[in-house]
């Protein structure tokens, strides 16, 4: 049995039942969910005022409880606005003493990037209402999340795509836009050899590829060994692209970079996604049909 601690750090939860199921689901396996006010809490279109939200990501330094999963119920927009109200030096001296097991992506991305700064792992991955709330639970999103809260090393598998290579670095990264939006702030982290991950969802291919470019243009992507890119659901071309679409983006940013960028990860905001410890050491390997990702030296559940 776990704990899972719920925050709502960003917008209302417009779909109670999906986060009420997602409350029942892990209820019948056993786990225990506190702090379930904040699913019905609301501020105009957020979870909540600031000094509510805010304080949900304050409380954590005092948290107690072993084993215990941090979860907010869902994204949305609203953690910008709190970044300069939030002690991050008192989350990381918590986290060096007893790991709480940080999981959530989308506009979650930026809390996870300022931890990151302060040399604190975390998870990217499902949320309550999303996806364990979904109508039909995925099973292989299930199956990856505790993958990776239980196992100290772990592999993900999948059919990837682009040049072979085996490289090593540290795994970060998450939703694009939330990370381009932290470029010139002190919340996103300077990382040098790493393996960078990204993922978004309703961006177009150009707004893909220019998000992309000011990573680029920032020096950022040169910085790293890799590049992966997850899913990028609803970014269909339209008539005027005349093709140009996400392969052909991906193609040209490429030509763009000395180090391999590959693709076809289930990561992002899909019912079927795997979780990734961000922050974690990495070993990545395309062999030009498979692709494998190791990961190791992020807190786990202890048995």
């Amino acid at each position: 049995m776990n704990l899972f601690h719920l925050i709502a750090p960003s917008g209302y939860c417009i779909n109670q039942k999906a986060a009420a199921l997602g409350i029942q689901r892990l209820e019948a396996q056993g786990h225990q969910v506190l702090n379930q006010q904040v699913v019905t809490r609301r501020q105009q279109r957020f979870a909540g005022t600031e000094t509510e939200r805010a304080e949900d990501i304050n409380a954590l330094a005092t948290l107690t409880g072993n084993n215990t999963i941090v979860m907010p119920v869902r994204g949305g927009y609203g953690v910008s606005r709190l970044l300069d109200k939030i002690d991050w030096p008192a989350l990381a001296a918590r986290q060096q003493q007893d790991p709480l097991l940080i999981c959530g992506h989308s506009d979650f991305t930026a809390i996870q990037m300022a931890l990151l700064c302060e040399g604190v792992i975390t998870f990217s991955g499902p949320m309550i209402a999303g996806n364990f709330g979904a109508q039909t639970l995925n099973d292989f999103t299930v199956d990856h999340f505790w993958r990776a809260l239980r196992n100290p090393e772990f592999t993900i598998e999948w059919a990837g795509h682009g040049p072979e290579c085996v490289t090593e670095g540290t795994v970060w990264g998450g939703n694009l836009a939330l990370l381009v939006s932290l470029i010139g702030t002190p919340w996103l982290p300077t990382i040098e050899n790493g393996i960078l991950v990204v993922e978004d969802i309703n961006e177009h291919p150009f707004r893909v590829e220019r998000m992309l470019l000011q990573l680029f243009h920032a020096g950022i992507l040169s910085r790293q060994n890799a590049i992966v890119l997850g899913s990028f659901s609803g970014a269909e071309p339209n008539e005027y692209d005349d093709g140009y679409d996400i392969p052909v983006m991906v193609d040209y940013l490429q030509s763009r970079l000395a180090i391999p960028v590959l693709s076809g990860l289930d990561f992002g905001h899909e019912q079927r996604t795997v979780t990734l410890p961000l922050g974690a050491k990495g070993r990545l390997v395309h062999n030009g049909d498979t692709t494998t990702l190791s990961l190791s030296g992020h807190p786990v559940i202890a048995e």
